[in-house]
Order: C-alpha cells, then sequence, then structure tokens
C-alpha cells in the first residue's frame, strides 16, 4: 500500500470528522446572525423608566419580580429584617439590630475583632432571604453573613457552625463578601466596577441599582430611536429591533443572556462583546467534581447553567422562558401542570413514578429536579433535569433521588426498585462515562476519550471530559486532546487548551497555533497562557502577530481579576513567565494581602524572590508557609533546596527528610536527599532513598543516573548496567551518559 493512499485515507477521516461534527452537534438551533444590524452597536442605557410607556405590561410584571427587588436604598420600605434593637448570637458573635435618625444600623465583628455600629445603605435581595450592605473605605461595600429569612421572619447566620476569623478572606468583612467584586454586576444593571489595583479601590457605578429591562436586553437607545422614525410608522421592521436580544430569541442566545448571572463563571473582561457566543464574555465552570458530584448534580453552589446545559431539555430546544415568565420571574404554571405542557399525560400517573398521585413524591421535580440548599436558606433545583441512577450510586456513591427521600432505605434498595418497574438496563447517560472518568484511575482514561470523542452528549460534560485529561499524562490522552482542538464547541477547545498546559510542551507546541487567532476569545486568551509557557521565539513568525494580540487580550483578562486574591497570583504567575521577578513578587504579596491563607503563593513567591537574588525573603515566606501547613511536603521539599542553595546543609537534610516523613510522591525530594547524602558518604542511607524514589517513578532518569553512577562507584556493575539500560532505552543520546556507558561495556 503506498504513502499516498494513506494520505488521502487521513485526510478523508478528517473531513468525515469535521462533517459529522458540524451535523451532529446537538447545540438547540438558533440564527448565529440574531443580532441588530452593526449600526446599533454604540446604543446606551436609557433607563427602565423610558421603557414603561410602551411595555405596561411587562414592567408591572417586572416590578412584582426578584429581579426588581435585587437591590434596593435602604428606607422602611426596602429592609424587611427587626431592627428594633433585635439581639441575635452566632457562633461566638453577638450583633445588635438597631435604627437611629430614622438609619438602619447592625452592631457586629468588624475586621479588627471589636463590635462596631455599621450603617445599612442598600437592601440586597428580598426572597427567601436579605442582605444588608456596607460601606468600607476604598469605595467597597461588603455584605453582611447576618441575614434576614424572609420565609420564617428571623435572623439567622448564612454559614452556621463556622466561626470565622476577623482577618479570614472568609469573613464578611472580607473578599469573599466584598459586594463589587462577588456581587454587584448581577443585582444592578450596566454595572461597571471600575477597580484599581495600585489603591485596592472602586468606583463602582451602575446605570439603575436593580436588574431592570436593558440587563437582558441590551442598551435601548436605538430601540427608542427606531421606534420613532417614519420608517416604523410605515410599517418597516428591523430584527431585534435595535436591541442586543429581542423576545423571540433561540434557546441559545436566551440562555446566553441569562448565563452571565446564572452560571458560576469567570468575566473576561470590562468591555462586553455581546457576540453570538458567551465564551467571549464568560467563562462557565465546567461540572468537575470540584463544584459537582462526580455524575453533574449540583454540589456547590453553582447555579442554572451548569445543570441546565447538560440536559436532555436544553437540547430539545427548551428555553428558560418556557417556564418562567422572563418579566416576573415566576413559574408559568404550577406543580405537574408546567411539566405536563409539553410532556404527555401518562407521565403524571402512578404507572410511571408509583406514587400516590397528588403527593409530594408524585410531583415531577421531586424525582428529576432534585434541591439543594445554599446561603441558608435558599432551596434550589438542579436543572439537569435528569433520571435517577441509584445503580450509580451503588457503584460510586453518587447521590439519587430515591434515596433523598427514602433515607432509611441503601442505594441497593433503590437501584432494585427502579429495576423492578423499568426493566433491567439503563439508557446509556454521559455520566456513565463522566463518574469513572473523574475518579483518575487506570480505568478513567478510556471513558474520558470516548466522551470528549462522542458530539452526541453535551459540550459541557465533553469539555468536563477534557478538563479531567488533563490530569493523565499519556499518549493517547495526548492524541485525544490535540484531535479535539478543532472540536465545533468553544468551552471544548478551551478545556482542551488548559488540560495541554500539563503536558511538555512537544506535545502541543505545533498543533495548538491556530487557536491563537480562535473566533473566540476565550479560546484565544487560553492559547495565549499556554504558548506562554515556552519562549517567545519559538513561536513561528507567521503566528507571531496572532500571538502578541492574544498575549494582549491574556493580561487584559488578568489584570480584571486583581479584584480577587486569585487573580493577583494568576498575574504574578505570568510575570514569571515572563522574567519579570520584580512584578510577580509584588502581585504575590497583593495577593496574600487580601487572602493570607492562600499558601500555595507563597511557593511560588519564594520562587520568584530566588529568582531576584534575595534569598532571605524567600526562606522567610517558605517559613511562614510551613508554620501555616506543616503536613505540606512541597513546602519542606522546597525549603531543603533553598536550605542547600545558602549553604545550609543539616537543614537541607532536616527538610528534605521531613517531606520524606510526610510520605512526598515527588521523585525529587528522594533525588535530592540521596545525592546529599552520597556526599556525605553514607551509601547505604542513600541506597534506600534512590530506590524510593525509583519506586515512585522507575523511569525518572535523573533517579536512574544516581543510582547508576553510586553502583558503578561502588563496583556493582550488574546493578549499575540495570539502571544504565534505562538511561540508554530513554536518552541514548544525552553526553552527561557517555562516559557511564563506557564504563559499562554498554
Amino acid at each position: 500500500m503506498n504513502r499516498n493512499y494513506w494520505i488521502f485515507t487521513l485526510f478523508g477521516i478528517f473531513i468525515a470528522y469535521m462533517f459529522y461534527a458540524m451535523i451532529s452537534c446537538n447545540t438547540p438551533e438558533g440564527n448565529p446572525t440574531d443580532h441588530p444590524d452593526s449600526l446599533f452597536t454604540d446604543a446606551v442605557f436609557v433607563g427602565e423608566k423610558k421603557c414603561q410607556s410602551c411595555h405596561a405590561e411587562q414592567h408591572n410584571e417586572w416590578r412584582k419580580s426578584d429581579h426588581y427587588l435585587a437591590m434596593q436604598a435602604a428606607n422602611d420600605s426596602s429592609i424587611l429584617g427587626d431592627f428594633n434593637n433585635a439581639v441575635f448570637t452566632a457562633d461566638g458573635v453577638t450583633s445588635r439590630f438597631f435604627k437611629k435618625d430614622g438609619k438602619f444600623f447592625i452592631n457586629t465583628e468588624g475586621d479588627d475583632g471589636n463590635n462596631h455600629d455599621y450603617e445599612v445603605l442598600y437592601a440586597f435581595g428580598y426572597f427567601p432571604l436579605q442582605q444588608y450592605l456596607i460601606a468600607f473605605p476604598g469605595g467597597k461595600m461588603q455584605s453582611t453573613r447576618l441575614s434576614w429569612d424572609s420565609r420564617s421572619k428571623k435572623w439567622f447566620h448564612q454559614y452556621s457552625g463556622q466561626k470565622i476569623y476577623h482577618k479570614d478572606w472568609l469573613h464578611w468583612t472580607g473578599g469573599s463578601q466584598n459586594w463589587n467584586t462577588m456581587c454587584a454586576s448581577c443585582h444592578s444593571t450596566n454595572l461597571q466596577k471600575n477597580y484599581t489595583a495600585e489603591t485596592d479601590s472602586f468606583h463602582t457605578t451602575w446605570h439603575d441599582m436593580n436588574v431592570s429591562c436593558e440587563s437582558c436586553h441590551g442598551p435601548g437607545s436605538k430601540h427608542i430611536d427606531f421606534m420613532q422614525t417614519d420608517d416604523y410608522a410605515n410599517g418597516k421592521r428591523l430584527k431585534n429591533s435595535g436591541f442586543v436580544y429581542s423576545n423571540d430569541t433561540s434557546s441559545i442566545h436566551q440562555l446566553q443572556t441569562c448565563a452571565p448571572c446564572h452560571a458560576r463563571k469567570s468575566d473576561i473582561a470590562a468591555d462586553k462583546m455581546n457576540s453570538d457566543e458567551m465564551l467571549d464574555d464568560i467563562i462557565p465552570q465546567v461540572i468537575s467534581s470540584e463544584f459537582y458530584f462526580a455524575d453533574g448534580q449540583i454540589d456547590d453552589e453553582a447555579y442554572e447553567y451548569g445543570s441546565f446545559t447538560q440536559s436532555k431539555m436544553f437540547h430539545a430546544n427548551v428555553k428558560c422562558s418556557n417556564c418562567h415568565n422572563p418579566h416576573s420571574g415566576k413559574l408559568k404554571k404550577l406543580g405537574n401542570d408546567l411539566c405536563l405542557s409539553c410532556h404527555q399525560p401518562s407521565y403524571n400517573s402512578e404507572e410511571h413514578h408509583f406514587h400516590k398521585l397528588n403527593t409530594e413524591s408524585a410531583q415531577c421535580v421531586s424525582c428529576h429536579m432534585t434541591s439543594k440548599t445554599y446561603m441558608g436558606n435558599d432551596h434550589r433545583r438542579d436543572h439537569s433535569f435528569r433520571i435517577p441512577r441509584p445503580d450509580q450510586s451503588v457503584t460510586f456513591g453518587t447521590p439519587n433521588a430515591c434515596n433523598g427521600c427514602h433515607q432509611d432505605k441503601s442505594a441497593k434498595w433503590s437501584a432494585n426498585a427502579v429495576e423492578k418497574w423499568y426493566g433491567p438496563t439503563r439508557k446509556y447517560h454521559f455520566s456513565d462515562d463522566l463518574v469513572p472518568g473523574s475518579l483518575l484511575n487506570e480505568q478513567s482514561e478510556i471513558h474520558l476519550i470516548k466522551l470528549l470523542k462522542d458530539t452526541l452528549q453535551p459540550e459541557i460534560a465533553r469539555a468536563t471530559a477534557a478538563h479531567y485529561l488533563g490530569s493523565i499524562a499519556t499518549q493517547q490522552s495526548a492524541n485525544a486532546l490535540i484531535f479535539a482542538l478543532h472540536d465545533m464547541k468553544p468551552l471544548v477547545r478551551y478545556q482542551v487548551i488548559r488540560a495541554l498546559e500539563n503536558f511538555n510542551s512537544q506535545v502541543w507546541m505545533s498543533n495548538a497555533y491556530q487557536c491563537l487567532s480562535d473566533p473566540v476569545r476565550a479560546v484565544r486568551i487560553a492559547a495565549a497562557g499556554l504558548y506562554r509557557k515556552v519562549p517567545k521565539e519559538s513561536v513561528p513568525a507567521e503566528y507571531r502577530n496572532a500571538y502578541d494580540a492574544a498575549d494582549a487580550e491574556n493580561f487584559k483578562f488578568l489584570n480584571y481579576q486583581t479584584d480577587f486574591s486569585v487573580g493577583n497570583v494568576m498575574l504574578a504567575d505570568y510575570s514569571i513567565q515572563g522574567g519579570d521577578n520584580i512584578n510577580a513578587i509584588k502581585y504575590y504579596l497583593r495577593g496574600l494581602k487580601k487572602d493570607s491563607l492562600m499558601n500555595y503563593a507563597r511557593l511560588n513567591l519564594s520562587a520568584a524572590y530566588n529568582s531576584a537574588g534575595k534569598n532571605p525573603e524567600a526562606l522567610k515566606t517558605l517559613t511562614e508557609a510551613a508554620a501555616i501547613d506543616p503536613r505540606n511536603d512541597r513546602i519542606f521539599y522546597n525549603l531543603g533546596l533553598l536550605n542547600y542553595e545558602m549553604g545550609d546543609v543539616a537543614n537541607a537534610m532536616i527538610n528534605f527528610n521531613k517531606a520524606v516523613a510526610l510520605g512526598s510522591l515527588n521523585p525529587g525530594v528522594y533525588y535530592n536527599l540521596g545525592l546529599l547524602l552520597q556526599q556525605q558518604n553514607k551509601m547505604m542511607d542513600a541506597e534506600k532513598i534512590l530506590l524510593k524514589g525509583f519506586q515512585l517513578e522507575p523511569m525518572n532518569l535523573k533517579i536512574n543516573y544516581a543510582l547508576t553512577y553510586m553502583y558503578a562507584s561502588g563496583k556493582n556493575m550488574a546493578k549499575a548496567q540495570m539502571h544504565a539500560r534505562i538511561l540508554q532505552q530513554n536518552d541514548p543520546q544525552n553526553p552527561e551518559y557517555q562516559q557511564l556507558f563506557k564504563t559499562l561495556g554498554l
């Protein structure tokens, strides 16, 4: 068979795959050009009062919604909580709620550990809880964890049982409860946080204080202009009528309207592109076990987007407004009647759900939309609309709706009931591969690669498979990820690039260049971060302009995150990659100032100090890290390396041995300690330590070189040859090995 045949065959396979991807992509259909003409891109916000005269019905519905009540100035009408000298004690802190001169105050623990009087400026939220905003220096507003339960009419602490130190990031005066960063953009219209990193201050602005019409439809000035033209009066119509989104959007476009506030995500930049692709403006969290259960059910506070986009509903073109009135936010029908708007009446029968009619157990949502409580009293339903899988609970320990009610029964009991009612086999669901894939064991890779390649499965599930493959650094994983760089789905491409960061640059260097000019901003940013790891001159000239442009977007993205502690660390890492240790030190220190317990930043900070020739500062930083986390073997390994570099061999030995005692799985610990023991002529101890490293990673070249040299020096040629052959098989041309090979007759 000739070479040309193979080239043609491979090309044909590639074209077939791309065609298959295009025709089988299961994102709901929608016109990707469902946006206004370019002449409307300079529209400005006009405020909700401009909408009322023409849209009275919708405006009246909106005024009854939680969106309307998302944020209000503090007054007797907006404040629901008891401020009549009410006293509440929780987790060691006693707080008092009172009024003075017509204003509302809370006396509670501040950032110095003492109680102070704080004036409430705004009511934040309405139901099922209401929080209160307090002004702090630097334009900051903080949201209290002491909240009013609107349902039970009482004060409560959102995280009962957590005694939080007043300097902790999680304290109400800390970063986790900072309104400007964590809350504001989804509670007000046209919110601009306007953060200045140099002064750690905000000049946050909004157009409407609450979530008004233009939060969803976009700025309305051009819409108003068009409605006043003769063209409109004469019957001319314009798509979307001058809005970013009109009232008849497709499911994908409507989702992109709701997702920025109903997803766990990162905002990319202050300038919103309002494009046809959501990942131009936000980067949503995938459904990994960090925030979800392994099968994709809600666990941590992740909102609705990640659940809904994995559902059959979404992929059958169901959109938010099919169930929710988009202006009032209320459900269009109650109970099972809502589901029966689309589903057959047979689903509302004992023959289907095997529970007594008109009971809580017979509600569709009880089985298909389980709930979990967040923020202390906010019960939210899982929007993945999944079929209960107690069989997965038996095998993997994931939760299921059956045992959520029947808590006195086992998962096996529930699985047997489902099998009795519906037969012995379950229809395939992506979780059948995602759950075993999430375990990251010997069987995970085959499941993850299968899911990544299956374009019939939800984009977010396939992107999660790519995320997990980043932790399985094999050739098979690399091949699957490289192939998926051409995937039709941007969230998949984004996660593929992030996963490739864990692979040697030789794996992706020549394969990911096209991502630098990807049509989607988040993908370009990820690609820029990937190539930031290699010298710029290694990027070919024809891609240099694309790299520079993408790198500028990445730098802008990172700067936009600096009001977060982790954002400063990311920008510091970026600086280190560019050889800028001075700025790296500055950003690491800023991050630690915002969150003093973010200990991994101290490891990077010490490396930056070391690279900048400031070893005393590096040593102090690592010593602080060890005091905070004395069980972290990596800290003691780094301390040992720094001790040795500074000529302190005794402490290097102590810290290397601490890393070993903590069960370090890093072969570098055993290599460096083994060499140090050899230098002290403790050959038996050195052999023991090096062999531990060899057991951890038999193909590690440094470990094998050290063992080869040690055995050859001790005239134990058989053992020396055994380890030398590993060197010869994996790096035969290395000049450092040649004399050893010659001595050993290899």
